[in-house]
């Protein structure tokens, strides 16, 4: 696929730290209940780390207790690419930046999360970056 933000590997390796690297290029995931977005309520709008993209919003986030950030549903359905991931002898469905390409996590659908989705996108904190709201 194509995307609007393309850079060589080595220019993603520049300017992104080893860990932001490790997920949002290699397809990582940060350990379970240490992201830096979890458990927070802060009020605002979730890019993409790697791109800056709006991807979710504050509105969307809610508790799943999964370890990591979770929403039901991102900014716009144009923000994020979804794609069957078949890695570790599981079929999940992998979600990306779909302006840059980066990994941001997973989404899962039907386990019974009184969202208005009944989606959750399990997200790592670190291929996020929070701007809070103003007011």
């Amino acid at each position: 696929m194509s995307y609007d933000i393309e850079k060589p590997d080595e220019q993603w390796r520049a300017e992104l730290t080893p860990a932001e690297y490790t997920v949002l290029r290699r397809a990582g995931t940060e350990p379970a209940f240490t992201g830096e977005y979890t458990d927070t309520k802060t009020k605002g709008v979730y890019s993409c780390r790697a791109c800056g993209a709006e991807l979710f919003t504050s509105h969307e986030k809610f508790e799943s207790h999964c370890g990591w950030p979770s929403f039901y549903d991102p900014k716009d359905t144009e923000a994020v690419e979804l794609i069957e991931d078949r890695a570790h002898g599981m079929v999940r469905t992998e979600v990306r930046c779909s302006r840059c390409g980066s990994h941001l996590g997973h989404v899962f659908e039907g386990e019974g999360y009184a969202t208005p989705t009944d989606q959750r996108y399990c997200i790592n904190s670190i291929s996020l970056r929070l701007a809070e709201d103003e007011g």
